[in-house]
């Protein structure tokens, strides 16, 4: 099994910058894909990023050009670099890891991006 640990959502105003963290009980260079999504109240949860072992990324169109997804092998750990935040980035943020095939959320953290 893996478990997964986010920190970081705060409520911030628009134009600022967050980072959230998900630290993974297990080496993330064993994790096939490692994620990033998010649900809004009322919508259903949506992909925000990904970055595979092999640090190959994939972002949503939304967040292209303002959110960086990378991650740090020694801490076990997943970042997600949020730049230029809007209201409509108001979500829970979740982490998400596929481990032997086997798909892993961590329990999320709430992002408020006030105008």
């Amino acid at each position: 099994q893996v478990q997964l640990v986010e920190s970081g959502g705060d409520l911030v105003q628009a134009g600022g910058s967050l980072r959230l963290s998900c630290r993974a009980s297990t080496s993330i260079f064993s994790i096939s894909v490692m994620g990033w999504y998010r649900q809004a109240p009322g919508k259903q949860r949506e992909l925000v990023a990904t970055i595979t072992s092999q640090a190959n990324t994939n972002y949503a169109d939304s967040v292209k050009g303002r959110f960086t997804i990378s991650g740090d092998n020694a801490k076990n750990t997943v970042y997600l670099q949020m730049n230029s935040l809007k209201p409509e980035d108001t979500a829970v943020y979740y982490c998400n890891a596929i481990w032997r095939l086997l798909n892993y959320w961590g329990q999320g953290t709430q992002v408020t991006v006030s105008s």
